[in-house]
């Protein structure tokens, strides 16, 4: 074991010891297996999870933090994965890369110790660790060898050998042996270090699975190994890449997979050969590889699954969707395991939504709430949106409504057309600047009639693709047309839904200033459709204007939710008296219930405490699957942080671009906590990751509080009368369509709005765990 440089006391000990205890007793995975599922792999087992370097995605591979995590957050029987790099003295090292500087601190602890060798063909310059005994090494730290990735688990901990992660105790161990020919070369023996580590290791786990990418490897240690025990699997590297042992190119090895069984057991294999990306990013028809592997007996595991990078547009940025590709695809095959760096991700994919198509709500669950419908995958308020939401599971699915000047109501996240149309190219001499509803440059609703509205063309818009590159599906870019609010209605009663969400802004600009009635087209399409006189729909009338919401007060079934589009902190009693003259629930923002630092979060403020003591209904915006818009403890994952929100904060209502990631999440036998289950999704409990396992001068300063919410804002004047209105006549530069949609109707006046209102995982137990091992570590 190489030298760590902690130090504990006799007092940690003792709280070691009891955090073992506590871990002992309430670990998560302690419910029974589920009930026996046939799967299309070879042997009809449940696919093996195989974490690469233990919970590499977050944490430097193979350290006590990273292998602690994947163990307890992935399968029962779930494997991990050390790859082997071996110190002039053999000592095997946990580390993937050949260049110790690429994952360590080597090159500041030894700055002239470089040296430049040529690896299977290939010339590379750095630091490798058969120029090193195993004592040189004792200082050196290993990093997160993503620079993508966070580095505040940097430097704490040294390089883990084979030994110290089988002492952690994996179910499963897999060594994988990358460089076979080229420590030969230099006279050490991977085979030889292998066979002599199996026949000395006298611990609970056993070399479960060696792999390697080189055939004499394969060939040499298959004398050496029990086969019965462990298993051998070769690794194709990409097509055109070149085998050492044979001079042949892996491409051409995958058409001899006969030859391949005579060595070993399965193969490893990139995702891509299975199912091939096109450029443009989205799937393309699978191979039939694992059909062929499996009638040679041959098992096979797809590498690498990533939850950090953009994946193939067909998946929606879910992770699990990925996963479960390979492994439930309507009957087509499954792949054997999966190697991953984020393993919990995994398990849920294959422990939780795979094979269940019929999965009912858990008792309680939260409404699912579509943003602009399923405007993740389509351009927003589309019907292509709605359709899709409704599909995908929403139990709500939302219209913000917009006036074109003719008086017709319609469907669209913004006032300003720009947000979701082509209007800028198509109207770009109507593009003015309007105080009152925006700071920046905008072509606007209300100056365009419907048959100008109907000339655009939707656009789907991310809110990372400029500045993160994490660009939406580009097949929908334009897909589907907007709909009229009537349209919007006739589809949701068509199609029962549980329920709608008309969100209405900008009422008091509209009345005043475009001479348009809102509130009074919205009460009349509601009439006209008879939701306001049935109880069977959920009718949700939102609003960030209390003078708006006080206009549906007459029709006791609507549920009147107020919309706090600023970021707070906490919500007094005063301000909650405020709130509950006008409305039944609350919309906040994710930004004002968990606070984070550093991207990891730091403490849960109380607004969503103060809600619920005041009985209010509280809905939580906006849900995304982006990595990107994730905060590190929801470990790239947004099952994770739907379930923090949803059986954590227990929120009414999950308000999300993507329904169907939701409703897989509501729907899986994993949700119910209260019965014992081999895989459960926990929520994340904030704060855990940075005020257990951060070292605080790794952490920039944390921000002020966030202010309260103050009770003298919440309440708006009463809506204006609504002004005369000129006739408008259709633009020269417009193109013609047909007109139809909601006519407005003469009703009370709208107002003039006031600027107040502008994973899977049990974390406690497994950072318990976590803490465990690496103070022992430090004291030895």
């Amino acid at each position: 074991m190489l030298e760590s440089s902690g130090k504990s006391g006799d007092m940690m000990r003792s709280l070691l010891l009891i955090s073992l205890l506590i871990h002992s007793a309430l670990g998560h995975k302690g419910g029974p297996e589920p009930p026996k599922t046939k799967w299309l792999t070879l042997n009809g087992d449940q696919p093996l999870v195989v974490a690469r370097g233990g919970y590499s995605g977050l944490f430097p591979e193979s350290t006590e933090y990273a292998n602690t995590m994947a163990k307890d957050l992935s399968t029962n029987g779930a494997a991990n994965l050390c790859s082997l790099q071996l110190t002039k003295d053999s000592t095997g090292l946990c580390l993937s890369n050949i260049l110790l500087d690429n994952a360590t601190s080597i090159a500041a602890i030894h700055p002239k110790r470089s040296s430049t060798y040529t690896v299977n063909g290939k010339e590379l310059s750095g630091w490798f660790a058969l120029d090193f005994n195993a004592k040189e090494l004792n200082k050196v730290q290993v990093m997160q060898s993503n620079p993508a990735r966070p580095d505040q688990f940097d430097g704490l901990f040294p390089i883990s050998t084979v030994e110290d992660v089988l002492n952690m105790e994996p179910e499963q161990f897999w060594l994988h042996v990358p460089y076979d020919a080229f420590y030969n070369e230099h006279k050490i023996s991977p085979a030889a270090y292998v066979q002599n580590f199996i026949r000395g290791w006298r611990g609970n786990t056993n070399v479960n699975f060696i792999s390697s990418p080189e055939i004499g490897f394969l060939k040499t240690i298959g004398g050496k190994v029990d086969k019965t025990k462990t298993k051998l699997i070769f690794e194709f590297l990409s097509p055109n890449e070149t085998e050492p042992t044979t001079r042949q190119n892996y491409g051409a090895l995958l058409k001899n997979l006969g030859m391949i069984k005579s060595l070993a057991a399965g193969i490893l294999v990139p995702k891509e050969f299975i199912y091939p990306i096109t450029s443009n990013n989205y799937l393309d028809a699978p191979t039939t590889l694992v059909a062929d592997a499996h009638k040679q007996g041959l098992e096979v595991y797809a590498t690498v699954f990533a939850n950090d990078i953009p994946l193939p547009y067909n998946y929606s940025m879910d992770a699990t969707a990925e996963i479960q590709q390979f492994v439930d695809n309507n009957d087509q095959f499954s792949v054997d395991g999966v190697l991953t760096e984020f393993p919990s991700t995994a398990t849920e994919a294959i422990g939780c939504f795979s094979h269940n198509k019929d999965g009912k709500p858990y008792k309680g669950s939260p409404l699912i709430i579509s943003n602009n419908g399923a405007s993740g995958d389509y351009p927003g308020c589309t019907d292509l949106a709605y359709q899709r939401a409704i599909d995908d599971g929403a139990d709500i699915i939302d219209c913000s409504v917009q006036m074109s000047s003719d008086g017709v109501a319609f469907c669209l996240d913004s006032i300003d057309l720009n947000s979701g149309t082509n209007a800028l190219t198509q109207f770009m001499t109507r593009s003015e600047t309007v105080p009152e509803l925006q700071s920046e440059t905008g072509v606007f609703s209300p100056r365009l009639t419907w048959e100008e509205i109907q000339s655009l063309k939707p656009e789907l818009k991310s809110p990372f693709g400029n500045n993160q590159g994490l660009y939406r599906n580009p097949a929908n870019k334009d897909a589907g047309k907007l709909v009229t609010l009537t349209e919007f209605l006739e589809l949701a009663k068509n199609k029962a839904t549980t329920g709608i969400l008309i969100n209405i802004r900008n009422a008091p600009y509209l009345a005043s200033k475009a001479g348009l009635d809102i509130v009074g087209t919205v009460t009349s399409a509601l009439k006209n459709a008879t939701l306001d006189q049935q109880s069977t729909q959920k009718i949700m009338i939102k609003s960030d204007d209390t003078s708006v919401l006080s206009k549906f007060a007459d029709v006791k079934t609507y549920e009147r939710v107020f919309s706090i589009e600023e970021k707070i902190g906490s919500i007094p009693k005063e301000s909650l008296e405020e709130i509950k003259k006008f409305a039944d629930g609350v919309t906040v923002n994710r930004d004002s219930v968990i606070i984070a630092r550093n991207f990891f979060t730091q403490y849960e403020t109380s607004v969503i405490k103060d809600l619920k003591a005041a009985n209010l209904s509280v809905y939580i915006h906006f849900l995304r699957n982006e990595f990107s818009s994730l905060w590190l403890d929801y470990l790239s994952d947004p099952i994770t942080e739907i379930a923090t929100y949803a059986m954590g904060s227990k929120v009414n209502g999950i308000m999300t671009d993507f329904p169907r990631t939701a409703s897989k999440y509501i729907r899986c036998p994993c949700t119910d906590t209260t019965n014992p289950n081999p895989y459960p999704i926990f929520p994340v409990e904030p704060g855990n990751l940075i005020n257990t396992l951060i070292p605080p001068e790794k952490l920039s300063p944390p921000e002020a509080p966030l202010p309260p919410l103050e009770a003298k804002t919440v309440a708006d004047p009463p809506l204006p009368p609504v002004a005369p209105k000129a006739e408008t006549k259709p633009n020269s530069d417009s193109e013609s369509g047909s007109n139809s949609g909601d006519k407005p109707a003469t009703a009370p006046a709208p107002t003039a709005k006031s600027s107040a209102m502008a994973n899977a995982a049990n974390w406690g137990l497994s950072l318990l765990a976590i803490m465990v091992f690496s103070l022992l570590s430090m004291g030895n």
